[in-house]
């Protein structure tokens, strides 16, 4: 196998990669927890919030699989287990099915809960000149703040 030489030294691909493990776990999380509430959103917005969680799912399964790959790249493996994610993750597992009101409100907090990890992984990736990883999580920071912008503004 041929050595890694990227510019990037293997402690600094070491540290940046346990910030995207906790971002991919936060990310693979609120993926299923949001698509736990496209299929169980009941009430009078069912259709516009059923749609809306579908659409947010949908990009969430986008993310993870970037941010896995990413991981990969710097050559560590990457979490692939509710055991491993469960113990990276900062988000908390809704109980029961929550009212669609609740259901909006959990997920705008989780989205600024994916926020902030992404924020300690891009001041890390930018401590080690990652610009990849800084640009990755940079997009991510972004989708994540319009999300939580637009959940915030569907609240009664």
């Amino acid at each position: 196998m041929t050595e890694i030489d990227t510019g990037i030294s293997a402690d600094d691909r070491a540290l940046v990669g346990e910030e995207l493990k906790k971002l991919l776990a936060d990310t693979y999380t609120l993926y299923l927890q949001t698509q736990n509430f496209h299929w169980n959103v009941t009430g009078p917005h069912f259709r516009q919030l059923h749609l809306m969680f579908e659409e947010q799912y949908g990009q969430l399964a986008n993310a993870v699989d970037a941010i896995a790959e990413r991981i990969r790249s710097l050559d560590i493996a990457a979490p692939a287990t509710f055991k491993a994610f469960t113990a990276l993750q900062s988000i908390e597992d809704a109980d029961g099915v929550p009212s669609s009101n609740e259901m909006v409100s959990i997920l705008a907090e989780n989205h600024q809960r994916v926020i902030r990890t992404a924020r300690n992984a891009l001041a890390v990736a930018e401590s080690a000149s990652d610009e990849a990883s800084a640009d990755m999580v940079t997009d991510r920071l972004d989708e994540h703040e319009k999300t939580a912008w637009m959940l915030r503004a569907s609240t009664h």
